[in-house]
């Protein structure tokens, strides 16, 4: 079968024949199939056998059409690499043994070594990139949302554990951003040299912060991650995760190339933000997906037309998947984005 680069060329703002769809946690519980394989394996399980989490990476481009995979692992992965002891707990998320409380608790962080930990997802990633016929996108999660699991110990609403160490004591809230930036950058180019072909930072709880201070306190380990990670000629996406479209205007200096919005701004609003300097990559609120079909195209035509204003748009969810999902809405919602946007394209050709 051909090779489907439809989703490099929208990131990289080139002429598409219809619009590129994926879906952030694309390989989830929403499928009958994943649930009967998280019956037997945790997710850090199956992260551990490449020839599963390769297969359960595989599964959503089958059975949705979708025009890229997205690697099955957890942002939380590489931080076992530099000496933190964590679990993946049902109905809780990532829980830390030990949160970080202290400058000798920052210290103590290691080095990632990617080899030597964490071969199984470097193992993965050439599978995939062997058995593909779309872009394989890996990931890792961003300085603050990793940070603020480090030190609230799970998933936060406040994160006022996370907020009085940045503002108790900024020179020691860098040297934690800087050490997570490190692990960034390394575990995202040992991805590349595997075969990934394009990256996304998840930012998912830098929404938290108000603009100043994600301009003072997150935007520098921001801008350098992707800075150091500007000669990989593969598309790089930030993802500042939910309510963060306040912070949309700090991100024009990026050296990306695609910018994910969440729900809350609009495609056209989003690039007005960032100054049409990114391929734009989103937005439909993935609970919309309970609604009837009708309503579901309804909303993801106003997207659409709003994404084909311009070139260099990826249609995607402005969050990730959630169980109660239907499989076969995901299916016609997919095939409906590429149908309809492959007519409006080719009017506009014609």
């Amino acid at each position: 079968m051909a090779y489907n680069d439809r989703f490099i060329r929208a990131c990289f703002k080139q002429e598409v024949d219809r619009l590129p769809v994926w879906y952030m946690r694309q390989a989830g519980r929403y499928d009958p199939e994943y649930r009967q394989i998280k019956e037997k394996y945790t997710l850090l399980e199956i992260c551990r056998q490449p020839e599963l989490a390769a297969e359960v990476t595989l599964m959503p481009v089958r059975k949705l059409g979708v025009d890229a995979a997205i690697l099955y692992s957890d942002i939380m992965n590489p931080v076992a690499s530099i000496g933190v002891d964590f679990d993946i707990v049902k109905n809780i998320g990532p829980v830390i043994a030990n949160p970080i409380s202290s400058r000798q608790d920052i210290e103590r962080l290691k080095p990632i070594d990617v080899h030597r930990d964490l071969q199984h997802i470097l193992d993965t990633i050439s599978i995939l990139d062997r058995e593909l016929d779309v872009p394989l996108i890996t990931f890792a999660g961003a300085p603050f949302t990793i940070a603020s699991y480090l030190i609230e110990g799970r998933p936060s609403k406040s994160y006022i554990k996370t907020k009085t160490l940045m503002y108790s004591d900024p020179g020691l809230w860098d040297m934690l951003m800087n050490k997570l930036g490190d692990m960034v950058i390394t575990y995202l180019k040992a991805h590349v040299d595997s075969g990934g072909k394009a990256i996304q930072l998840f930012d998912s709880w830098v929404g938290a912060l108000a603009p100043k201070d994600f301009e003072r306190y997150v935007e520098p380990v921001i801008t350098r991650i992707f800075a150091e990670l500007s000669d990989l000629n593969v598309p790089k996406i930030y993802f500042p995760g939910v309510s963060s479209g306040e912070l949309l205007p700090q991100l024009t200096s990026l050296q990306a190339e695609v910018i994910g919005l969440d729900w809350r701004v609009s495609i056209r609003e989003g690039r007005r933000r960032t100054e049409g300097k990114y391929a734009i990559q989103g937005n439909l609120d993935p609970y919309l997906l309970t609604a009837p079909m009708d309503v579901i195209k309804q909303h993801a035509k106003e997207i659409i037309d709003m994404g084909l204003e311009t070139s260099g748009f990826i249609f995607n969810l402005g969050h990730g998947l959630f169980p109660e999902a239907s499989l076969e809405k995901l299916q016609e919602l997919t095939a409906y984005v590429h149908d309809y946007s492959a007519e409006v394209l080719a009017k506009r050709k014609a």
